[in-house]
Parts: structure tokens; C-alpha cells; sequence
């Protein structure tokens, strides 16, 4: 069990409409900040005053986020807790909620949406289910549309994703109803009004691209080699997770072991905290394909998208295509600043033109999802969730799938799948910690020696 970093004490409401109670489940540091933050996006207007009961459920694995990488989310909620698949399922048909936001990878929530289709048989009511993605949409799409079927809403981050959704279920003859047109829900801050002193250089990384050390290794170089061209500005390396930590992909060259090897000038350090934060002083954003991006293009803070290594689909900067951000580091050295492209950052679910003052885009980017919740919920039952993939329509792919969360062809649980009925002891949260630092040891340490004994 987890600290409940997130616990606000109790307090009599402010007013006397009951709050909108969502749960949350989440399997990644990154996840929890999109799927919370969209909580409170989509709550019904009428509890925005106290804003909706929130309970999070994080799905316990190799990528459980620690309590740093939480607080650092900054998102309260009244509940946290770790479980296993079966047990947040086994919660669900206990509990009773309005809102159920499944923030998991594309497998997980066709698992969760068999395993609650189970468990809400026979029910009068249940919850709506939303999910959708974390940020930019570049590899997978049919595959991870196709398992996020079945919910009531399936977010889209743009306008561009909004429509490639609906066109990916059409084309398979499903119910593209769902498809519902939202934004990223942590864009905000202030829009940028000008350089800083010390004007300051942040390159974002990500924990999957590049992956190679090669590559890796050329980044650190690349941006060693703008700071002593320029002395008077800080760059900082802007890093996701510190050692010993997880997040949504476990990183086999961590850029703190390979800085180690290199000599940094002063003005030139690693820094970890909330994205937005440190875009509060950045005068330049540089990154491979991170949603950074978009968080920094939002503030009309200036923003490049690295071709150094290619514009490539392996590395998600061909999404950037069109935008006009794509430079390499030659041309930030010497100076070029990019302009992005009006209507690419438009269709992206981006202010155009930096946060809105009022009444813009991004105010009113939520109001169609949080509608259609409160339509659904003052309506009658709603129907039994119904994906696309069944053991009669995917017989060779769905039965693996739900058995990895340790769920049968219908939804129900394995025998012997792990579902505590109470906290673990001691000795078993030991042995836990101790299997994910292995899990992270063999993928940082062992797997790179095994592959490159590989290649000899």
C-alpha cells in the first residue's frame, strides 16, 4: 500500500449537491497525471465549486509510481491505493461511482473493460467509463483504438486525433460514438513574454527515444556542446524519473549514468520536478517527440523538435511534420529560432497563439465530454459495455490479453489470481520492491550486455 500522499481531511461540502465521485486507475506516473487531471476536467459543472470525489487506484506492476513521482503530478485526491487487477475489479462491484477513468495501456483497458462488463452484470446502474491517451498519438493507432473500444467516452487529445479515431471504428464497422473531442488535460500557465536572465535552454527527454546508447550518447554531446558555446545560458537537461525509480517505460541507458562519462560546463545541469514548472522559465524547448511540446507551444514558448537522428516514425518526430519546429542542434547553434505553424498547432489541441485569455479554445475544450457525462448519468440504465474485440471476433488475440490481468475469456477471474483481501505484510511488500528492482537491474544493466555480447 502506498502513502496516501494525495489524502485531503474531510470537510462538510460547501454546498448540498453531492460531488460526482470518479475513480481513477492508473499504471504509470505519467498516467496518473493525465487520467486525474481529466477527472476534474470532465466532472459536471454544477460540483465545479468543490470539484468531484476522487478516488485513485494504481494498478500494481513494474511502473507503479513512488510517492516523489505523485506529489510531483500535484493532482489531490481523497484515496490512493495499489492494486492488483482483480482486486480493483472486485472494488468496482463494491463500490459505487459516477465516473470511471481507466488510464492504463491499450491492453489493460480491454482487460478492465471485460473484467467490469463481468462484474456489473445485473446492475441497475453503473458508471461511465472514459479513457484515452496520454499524450501524442504516433505508433499503434488501429491496435490501441481498437482496445480502448468499449468505453462510453474514448477521448481525443485534437482535432486531428478526433478524426483519425473516428475513421480507424468506421473502418472496422464499430461504433465510433464514442470518440469524444478533447485537449490534453495539464496544458496551462503562463504565456511567454519575453527571455529570461539567464536565458535558459531545456532539453525534455524520453524514456523510450532514442534508445540506443550511440544515440543517447550524441544528445549529451550535442547539448554539452550548446552550453560552451554559450556561457551565459543555462541549459538543463530536463529528466522524467531519478534512479531507482519507474515510469511508463523502463530506461536501458538512464542519461545520468551516461553523463557520468562526460565533462558538462557549469551552466549546464540536470533537473527533475513538474514539466510545468520548468517551462516557467524556459526561453527555448528542445526535444526528440515529447508532449512537452505541446505544453511548451501552448505558452507560445519557443520550440523545437530535433531532426538530428532523422525524422522518423520509430522516434515519433514525424507527428511534428508540418508544424514548423523541426530544426537540428546546427541551427540552434547558430542562432535559428522556428515559427510554429498556426493551424498544425490548432488542429493539435493547442491554444493557437498561446493560452487563451478567456472564453478561447482550450476553456471550452472539455465542455462536449462533461455534457455528454451528464447526459449519460441523468439518463437510464446504460447498456453493458460492449467492445469491439470478443472471443468471437478476436478468438486468437483477446484470450491472452485478459490473461495477462488474469481474467478469463469472460471477463472473470483466473483461478489463482492474486487478489489480497487484505494489506500485505511486511515480508510480501519486501519481496515486492526486491522483484522490481530486479526487474529495472536486468533491463538496465543485464539486457544491454546480453545484447551487445549479441552483436559480436
Amino acid at each position: 500500500m502506498l502513502p496516501s500522499v494525495f489524502d485531503v481531511p474531510a470537510s462538510t461540502p460547501a454546498t448540498t449537491t453531492t460531488p460526482t465521485r470518479i475513480a481513477v486507475l492508473a499504471d504509470s506516473d505519467t498516467r496518473w497525471k493525465w487520467g486525474a487531471l481529466t477527472a476534474h476536467r470532465i466532472a459536471p459543472h454544477e460540483n465545479a465549486q468543490e470539484g468531484p470525489a476522487l478516488d485513485g487506484y494504481l494498478l500494481r506492476g513494474r511502473a507503479t509510481p513512488t510517492p516523489r513521482q505523485l506529489a510531483e503530478v500535484g493532482v489531490r485526491a481523497d484515496s490512493l491505493r495499489e492494486v492488483t487487477s482483480v482486486e480493483f475489479l472486485r472494488a468496482m462491484s463494491e463500490e459505487s461511482y459516477d465516473v470511471v477513468v481507466i488510464a492504463l495501456v491499450g491492453g489493460g483497458v480491454q482487460a478492465m473493460l471485460h473484467g467490469l462488463k463481468r462484474v456489473w452484470e445485473g446492475r441497475e446502474k453503473r458508471p461511465v467509463v472514459v479513457t484515452g491517451y496520454v499524450g501524442v498519438v504516433y505508433e499503434k493507432l488501429a491496435d490501441g483504438l481498437l482496445l480502448r473500444h468499449g468505453a462510453d467516452l474514448v477521448l481525443a487529445n485534437s482535432r486531428q486525433d478526433a478524426e483519425r479515431f473516428r475513421a480507424v471504428y468506421e473502418g472496422v464497422g464499430a461504433d465510433a460514438s464514442s470518440v469524444t473531442e478533447v485537449a490534453l488535460p495539464f496544458l496551462g500557465g503562463a504565456a511567454y513574454e519575453g527571455e529570461h536572465d539567464p536565458y535558459t535552454v531545456v532539453f525534455a527527454v524520453q524514456p523510450s527515444v532514442p534508445d540506443t546508447r550511440k544515440d543517447r550518447t550524441y544528445l549529451l554531446n550535442r547539448i554539452i556542446q550548446h552550453a560552451r558555446l554559450h556561457p551565459e545560458r543555462e541549459v538543463l537537461l530536463k529528466l522524467r524519473s531519478k534512479p531507482g525509480e519507474h515510469t511508463t517505460h523502463i530506461e536501458e541507458q538512464p542519461y545520468q549514468k551516461l553523463i557520468q562519462r562526460l565533462d558538462p560546463p557549469a551552466n549546464f545541469r540536470l533537473v527533475y520536478g513538474n514539466m510545468g514548472e520548468v517551462l516557467d522559465r524556459t526561453d527555448l524547448l528542445v526535444t526528440i517527440s515529447s508532449t512537452a511540446a505541446l505544453e511548451s507551444l501552448h505558452r507560445r514558448i519557443p520550440t523545437v523538435v530535433l531532426t538530428d537522428l532523422g525524422v522518423r516514425e520509430v522516434l515519433g518526430n514525424h507527428h511534428f511534420v508540418g508544424s514548423g519546429c523541426l530544426a537540428s542542434w546546427d541551427q540552434l547553434d547558430a542562432g535559428y529560432r522556428p515559427t510554429p505553424d498556426a493551424e498544425w498547432v490548432s488542429r493539435q489541441g493547442v491554444a493557437a497563439g498561446g493560452p487563451p485569455s478567456g472564453g478561447g479554445s482550450y476553456e471550452t475544450a472539455f465542455d462536449a465530454a462533461r455534457e455528454r457525462i451528464t447526459k449519460l448519468l441523468a439518463g437510464s440504465a446504460l447498456p453493458p459495455l460492449t467492445p469491439y474485440y470478443t472471443p468471437a471476433t478476436a478468438p486468437g488475440y483477446l484470450p491472452g490479453i485478459l490473461a495477462r490481468h488474469h481474467l478469463g475469456p469472460d471477463g472473470s477471474p483466473l483461478p489463482g489470481a492474486p487478489a489480497a483481501d487484505k494489506e500485505p505484510g511486511p515480508v510480501r511488500q519486501i519481496v515486492r520492491r526486491a522483484a522490481r528492482g530486479a526487474y529495472r537491474h536486468g533491463v538496465q544493466r543485464v539486457a544491454p550486455v546480453i545484447r551487445r555480447m549479441g552483436e559480436l
